[in-house]
């Protein structure tokens, strides 16, 4: 079987965030779609592991917002490729409360949605929120991104906790910034290189091993 099949299916790019105990959360998804509209639900898959996943099942909310077609890869490193029990997410960023009281981007994002779960599916290794949408708003009247334009024209990666991830087919020698998912092609990555992308150094990138 073709596993190039999936890659027909339409996907955007979202924020999802939520907040417990006075700690925030918040992860990339390609998973965020509308189910109904009276009730108007949305449903995400966000895999078990995500500090997210675990806030969101604590606190019964979440907000998710539409990233624009130019959000920077900085933003979608730190929410993408970073763990939120590490760092804060949103330090740098513009952000506000929607009316559930959940942190949410406002920058570089096209809309945002303030949901309540309803129901969750157990998936194996991700968990299905089923939600109810209490709040919605266009932010800005730009072009969202699309999964294929963040691979095709940003040149990101795919986390290996996503729901579409799957392994490289093809070797690959290179580095891989665990900030933004830039891949440097070459055998020996140089002490002082910078990231094109998000302009971190060395020391964040990783080896790419196969």
């Amino acid at each position: 079987m073709d596993y190039h099949a999936f890659d027909k299916l339409s996907y955007g790019l979202y924020i999802v965030s939520s907040e417990a105990g006075g700690k925030a959360a918040g992860c990339i998804v390609n998973t965020l779609g509308q189910v109904t509209v009276s009730p108007v639900q949305v449903a995400v898959t966000i895999n078990k592991e995500n500090q997210t996943t675990r806030t969101i099942l604590e606190s019964g909310k979440f907000s998710a917002t539409v990233l624009a077609e130019s959000a920077s890869m900085e933003l979608i490193g730190r929410f993408g490729f970073q763990c939120s029990r590490d760092v804060d997410k949103f330090a740098g960023f513009a952000w506000a409360r929607d009316i559930n009281g959940v942190p949410y981007v406002t920058e570089q994002c096209a809309a945002r949605f303030a949901c309540t779960v309803v129901n969750e599916v157990d998936l194996g290794t991700h968990i299905l929120f089923v939600a109810r949408v209490d709040d919605w708003a266009v932010l800005d009247d730009v072009p969202q991104m699309t999964y294929d334009y963040y691979h095709a024209v940003k040149k990101g990666l795919t986390p290996p906790k996503a729901s579409s991830y799957r392994p490289p087919e093809e070797k690959v020698t290179g580095w891989c910034c665990t900030v933004c998912g830039y891949i440097y092609e070459g055998e020996t990555l140089p002490a002082n290189y910078k990231c094109p992308i998000c302009g971190q150094g060395a020391e964040v990138f990783e080896k790419i091993t196969g």
